[in-house]
């Protein structure tokens, strides 16, 4: 699968100014070798009544992570993850893309296919 590593400036300027101003929220995992939490930020998107996760650069660490403990943490809410298949993500990806804006559209050109984009649909633990 795809993966586009994000540069310099996305991993020590962008990422660390988003977690600090809330812009979004923030994704917390466990790391699967270290299993340390991992945090990113990020955008859900809700599609139906339910909450998602999608990944624009596809094929990223966190999306390994989620696969390998679906336990997830957005802001201090725990969720159980599950990935959606590539033939149900359509209608998420086009809500994500409207909400998330020019910011990810970059993405969505380099990767333009479903499978590039892993989603997971999120449901609150308990």
């Amino acid at each position: 699968m795809a993966y586009l590593k994000p540069g310099w400036l996305t991993t020590k300027i962008f990422n660390p100014l988003a977690k600090v101003t809330g812009m979004g929220e923030t994704l917390t995992v466990t790391a699967r070798r270290t299993k340390k939490p991992q945090r990113i930020p990020i955008i859900s998107v809700d599609v139906d009544g339910s909450k998602y996760l999608v990944s624009t650069r596809g094929e990223a660490e966190w999306v390994k992570n989620v696969r390998a403990d679906p336990n997830v943490k957005i802001g201090s809410t725990d969720y159980v993850a599950r990935e959606i298949p590539e033939q149900d993500r359509p209608p998420i990806l086009t809500a994500y893309r409207k909400k998330a804006g020019r910011v990810v559209e970059g993405y969505f050109e380099q990767l333009p296919h479903e499978a590039d984009h892993p989603v997971f649909v999120v449901t609150p633990e308990g």
